[in-house]
């Protein structure tokens, strides 16, 4: 859930962050906020809903005892939080520790709200290296992320059965499943493509594991990624209302079965885990040609150390970041939080004490961060990523075509 609140959340991230430079060259170097002594911390993220609001208390509360500082936490609804740290940036009232979503982290280390946590001897050795990638703007570490999550193939294990078709691994394989198993009302397969990021989101295992890159979509390698898409609509394996599913509209098929497998991403078992007839699996995303390693987009995020000018008060706040990133944490909130841990250590341990988390670890080691390559102008790229799906799903224009209109603007 905390994946689609984020996606959702970002348009007003783009839109705001023209106002936060020099908001937030304000905000720097001193605060009233974060001010006096280091005993108690500010703490804000966007953990308002259960169970993640309780899990997180526990944790927060637990690492601030260790570090002899009281927790004072504000979890707010998750499109309030960038207009939060906005406003907070102005009146210079940021917290001590603040949780941002992956992608939105360099948009808000570019405007010099957040401190580098070498400066408190932090380091991220042993994590994931897309990880890694989406804490760091210009060459500095601005966040450790304890967990992560990504997306997968749901399949419906009785349906399959049935059929006789087992979980596809290529490309190949899923559009001759996807047909198999339509039948009837039944589609073969769901998966969400609007005109949002989350479209862009869903797309990203098939451009990129295909060679897609984002600097420039109008490749061959992406249209054949967008191709695929567009014959599992055009041949009836889709529904066409895939333009204006969200993530959640794809799982309601699924669970309700009305499709047999899905694209979709492990916050989705606590629902599909309340329907008990439903028997389900989950297999990596299959990629273009047998032997070949899916490339999956990095969600979850990432904690870090805003810069109120209070030095005693940020090194604090580093510790309980620390805490947060812990062997120990990380394993605890990837097990209650249906998440992965992100240092590639913890991995195995972890994949065998969850068998139904395997096929997500096994894809986090070689996933990106979507701020990897274009670092703040990413909202650019997938705006243009999910434009062209919009044009070639609805429009009937070619894939080439769709991705060429998309690039040039």
């Amino acid at each position: 859930m905390a994946q689609r609140r984020a996606i959702l959340s970002r348009t007003t991230l783009t839109v705001a962050l023209a106002l936060l430079a020099p908001l937030s060259l304000s905000a720097c170097g001193s605060s009233t906020g974060s001010s006096g002594g280091a005993d108690t911390l500010r703490v804000m993220d966007y953990y308002a809903d259960q169970p993640d609001k309780g899990i997180y208390a526990k944790v927060l509360d637990a690492c601030g005892q260790q570090n002899g500082v009281a927790i004072k936490r504000e979890a707010v609804a998750g499109p309030s939080l960038i207009p939060k740290v906005l406003q907070q940036a102005s009146s210079r009232t940021l917290p001590d520790v603040l949780m941002l979503d992956n992608p939105d982290l360099q948009q808000i280390a570019a405007s010099g709200a957040l401190a580098p946590l070498s400066d408190f001897g932090l380091k991220a050795d042993g994590y994931a290296k897309g990880v890694v990638d989406a804490s760091t703007y210009k060459g500095k570490l601005y966040g450790l992320q304890p967990v992560t999550n990504t997306l997968g193939l749901f399949y419906n294990k009785d349906m399959l059965d049935k059929a006789g078709v087992k979980p596809p691994t290529t490309w190949a394989e899923l559009k001759s499943a996807a047909q198999e198993l339509t039948s009837g009302k039944r589609y073969g397969i769901a998966f969400a493509a609007p005109a949002t990021y989350e479209g862009t989101w869903q797309f990203l295992p098939f451009m990129w594991s295909n060679g897609g890159d984002e600097k420039d979509i109008a490749t061959p390698r992406t249209a054949q990624a967008l191709q695929l898409w567009v014959d599992l609509v055009k041949d009836g394996s889709a529904s066409k209302s895939v333009v204006s599913w969200a993530q959640a509209d794809a799982n309601d098929q699924f669970a309700a079965g009305n499709a047999a497998m899905m694209v979709n991403g492990p916050w989705q078992f606590p629902i599909l885990d309340k329907k008990t007839s439903l028997h389900y699996g989950v297999v990596p995303i299959p990629v273009p040609k047998a032997g070949g390693t899916p490339v999956v987009p990095l969600g979850g995020e990432t904690w870090t150390v805003p810069q109120t000018g209070n030095a005693k008060r940020q090194a604090k706040a580093a510790k309980v970041v620390a805490c947060l990133n812990s062997d120990k944490n990380q394993l605890s909130l990837a097990q209650q939080r249906q998440t992965v841990p992100t240092k590639t250590a913890l991995m195995d341990k972890f994949a065998a004490q969850q068998p139904r988390m395997k096929a997500f670890t096994d894809q986090v080691r070689n996933a990106r961060a979507r701020t990897g390559e274009l670092g703040k102008d990413w909202p650019k790229a997938a705006t243009k990523i999910y434009t062209a799906i919009q044009t070639a799903l609805t429009q009937g224009a070619t894939p080439a075509k769709a991705l060429k209109q998309a690039q040039d603007g």
